[in-house]
């Protein structure tokens, strides 16, 4: 039997990194629990304190495809590279300048949203396509491929 996946991020900021990746990734911000209009609101109902109603946030696919990604606020702050990133497929089905360029495309909104460039793979036929390494906001590496 197959078992649904859902990817979390450690991070200090769930709600900024939410709205991120939401935006990189075409997802939307998780509906709140029936009966309530917005989390704000649901979570006044369940004695959630202030300080507290940034402690997670998720995000999903709107078509129901994707994973979900969940954020978690954790204390500490990131430390060293990532062993598992995820790949934002930015170009499919293209190849070349064409591939680049609607990656250095890509790149660019997403520093504009927070993001940061950390490299560029130029393309390495018969196996290397190319790619872009950028982080999220909290530092989180991620491939534009």
């Amino acid at each position: 039997m197959a078992h649904d996946v859902q990817i979390t991020f450690d991070c200090a900021d769930p709600a900024g990194l939410a709205a991120f990746w939401a935006d990189a990734l075409g997802y939307r911000v998780q509906d709140p629990p029936k009966g309530f209009e917005s989390w704000e609101q649901a979570l006044e109902a369940m004695g959630v304190p202030p300080e507290r109603r940034n402690d997670a946030s998720a995000v999903v696919d709107p078509e129901g495809v994707g994973p979900r990604l969940f954020f978690q606020r954790v204390p500490e702050r990131k430390q060293v590279k990532n062993r598992v990133h995820l790949d934002v497929r930015a170009a499919p089905g293209l190849e070349g300048e064409a591939r680049m360029a609607a990656l250095e495309a890509e790149a660019d909104r997403l520093v504009f949203r927070g993001a940061t460039r950390l490299g560029r793979h130029e393309p390495a036929p018969p196996l290397g396509a190319g790619h872009i390494v950028m982080a999220d906001p909290e530092g989180n590496e991620f491939c534009l491929d």
